[in-house]
């Protein structure tokens, strides 16, 4: 399956981010991508950067995004993954991501379960944490496991999605740096990012797509100088070995060719599911064991 996957920097209003992106997915679908995968939230900048009761209102339009991105999928016969900030009653709001199938209809979705709350990532002011648990969406490319960006760095999620039958890994994402940052800290933050999601490839046996975010998004508000997106996007096989990585500083369409069939004769290899010892896991339930 030729996968592409769309690294984009902010372009300054919706309309010329969404136009950038029809481009490049179109691009992609000429050049025989099958499954496009979009960064967290691409249709605008990252407004979490600080706390504004006004951004509640980009949201407004979710009905009409879905709309939007099932026409680009059937336009372009792909199958398209989304990431939407969803209104769903007065006051409710999710980080969603949703995924369209080749024919412009929804396949499925999936609202982000880890909602992080740090510096400059303000999310859980903006998003209620996801009720739909972590179900893999069936589309004709396979079953995919799509979870977004802070759910990457907890293994559980990743470890359901796999027992649940996901064939691959999904993360749109945003994350990034502060300029102010040491250079070696930066270096500790992107390794620790590339490195933990390769873990959760080989613990589960599965392909991963990682898709972030690129270039300098300055704080509105002042308080923080804003953040540069580190970019690297990347793809990596069921023993963590990287098939495709994006550069740091740059918009480009990722391609990698993913072979789903390749996850069964790894799990032959590394049966790490026959080995788990599900009678002894309970305290996985805990907050912590004291």
């Amino acid at each position: 399956m030729k996968s592409a996957l769309i690294q984009q920097r902010w372009t300054g209003t919706k309309e010329t981010m969404r136009r950038r992106s029809c481009d490049l997915i179109a691009e992609a679908s000429e050049d025989g991508a099958e499954l496009v995968v979009l960064q967290e939230l691409h249709q605008g900048p990252y407004f979490c950067q600080y706390e504004n009761t006004g951004l509640f209102d980009l949201a407004e339009d979710f009905e009409n995004d879905l709309s939007f991105w099932s026409e680009v999928a059937k336009t372009d016969r792909v199958v398209l993954v989304t990431s939407l900030f969803e209104k769903r009653a007065p006051g409710l709001y999710h980080n969603t991501a949703v995924v369209f199938e080749k024919d412009g209809s929804i396949a499925g979705k999936y609202r982000k379960m880890h909602i992080p709350d740090d510096p400059g990532f303000y999310e859980k002011f903006y998003f209620t944490p996801g009720d739909l648990g972590f179900e893999p969406i069936d589309t004709s490319v396979g079953r995919l496991g799509v979870l977004v960006c802070w759910d990457q760095w907890y293994p559980e999620a990743a470890r359901l999605m796999a027992l649940k039958g996901a064939e691959l890994l999904i993360y749109p994402t945003a994350i990034g740096w502060f300029d102010e940052d040491p250079e070696e800290e930066k270096k500790r933050q992107l390794d620790a990012w590339v490195t933990v999601q390769r873990g959760h490839a080989v613990a589960n046996g599965l392909p991963l797509i990682a898709v972030n975010r690129t270039g300098l998004e300055k704080d509105e508000s002042g308080v923080l100088k804003g953040i540069r997106f580190w970019g690297t996007s990347f793809v990596c096989g069921p023993q963590g070995e990287l098939l495709a990585t994006a550069a740091t500083d740059k918009e480009e369409i990722l391609y990698c060719d993913i072979d789903l069939k390749r996850s069964e004769e790894v799990r032959r290899w590394w049966p790490f599911l026959r080995d788990r010892r599900i009678d002894a896991y309970e305290g996985l339930l805990k907050r912590f064991i004291d």
